[in-house]
């Protein structure tokens, strides 16, 4: 996700995507029979599961009962939210098998088996944008709820189609198909959300609120005072300030910090720049302002951050590349 955005017209969710450095993992075609259910540890990653065919019942931590899906379905899930798939309602009588399990091949009638196919998009570091914190764990886009010639229903029969195949190109086309996937599911996530009576997804539908939300996201490192945000956003800066409280339960300047330490996390991870550099690129005069900002914020200092991060790359679960 690169270029330009225009941020008058506001295309502010791939604004959202692009800050957040997600890392994927398609998790493929998966044939799901009734003596075997899969559990997957996410507990740094958002992502989806689409059923491809058959029924399947999700089993997480907090569910009074598993949730049940259709062919067709697609299930939504938040940051670390642990689970299990499998074809019954309970889990008695199966083993359970991680995704990172080599998985026997066949060995059931294929009347008796489900398909599944998974994507998973890492964010491994914090703080959350307020947009992936307000995500209740779990979302369901119902088939039955969705176009049969809309645009969800037709990328997935092309996803589908593509893991079953072995043609050229496969692997790029199936990455591009589930961004799209991704990126349709949480704009219908974000609409669910916009019903609440606050919170990210329901501010930006304020134009004014929207208007000084991707004034920050355009240029965190701009010295922004509120009253700047306010005469910019046309409003007065009591009226900004109540109008971003009430929609965001937060401030515009609480709201500017965020950004720019997810930028700053981002550039410690990512490059081996300078902390002075760091700094300016995402909005402090000196390293020593930034250091104390970052590490009340995230509880580390820039340094031990980049130390402990490095150490983490190695972990098994962490992906690495898009």
């Amino acid at each position: 996700m690169s270029g330009t955005l225009a941020f008058v017209d506001g295309d502010l969710l791939t604004d959202v995507l692009r800050d957040t450095c997600l890392s994927r993992r398609v998790l493929d075609l998966r044939e799901l029979s009734p003596d075997v259910a899969l559990r997957f540890p996410c507990d740094r990653s958002i992502g989806l599961h689409l059923v491809a065919r058959g029924t399947m019942h999700l089993h997480a931590p907090g569910m009074a009962d598993a949730l049940a899906l259709s062919s067709g379905d697609i299930a939504v899930m938040a940051r670390g939210c642990d689970h299990v798939l499998s074809t019954r309602p309970g889990l008695e009588g199966q083993r359970v098998e991680s995704i990172d399990a080599e998985l026997p091949a066949g060995g059931m009638p294929a009347t008796q088996a489900s398909d599944v196919i998974s994507g998973a998009y890492q964010m491994w570091s914090t703080p959350l944008h307020p947009f992936f914190a307000e995500m209740p764990p779990w979302s369901v886009l119902r088939a039955s709820e969705m176009p049969r010639l809309g645009p969800i229903a037709l990328s997935t029969a092309l996803i589908e189609a593509e893991l079953r195949s072995r043609e050229p190109g496969r692997t790029v086309v199936v990455h591009g198909l589930l961004d799209v996937i991704f990126a349709l599911a949480l704009r219908a996530v974000s609409a669910q959300c916009a019903q609440a009576r606050s919170g990210w997804s329901q501010a930006v539908r304020d134009p004014h609120v929207r208007r000084a939300i991707a004034l920050m996201h355009e240029n965190a490192a701009h010295p922004w005072t509120l009253d700047e945000l306010a005469q910019r956003a046309g409003l007065s800066r009591t009226a900004l300030a109540g109008r971003f409280r009430d929609a965001m339960g937060d401030t515009p300047l609480n709201h500017l910090r965020t950004l720019r330490m997810q930028r700053a996390s981002r550039l410690l991870a990512d490059t081996d720049r300078r902390l002075e550099a760091i700094a300016r690129a995402v909005g402090y005069q000196d390293a020593f302002g930034f250091s104390k900002v970052f590490k009340r914020t995230l509880g580390v200092s820039p340094k031990e951050f980049r130390r402990r991060d490095a150490g983490e790359r190695k972990h098994p679960y962490r992906f690495h590349g898009a």
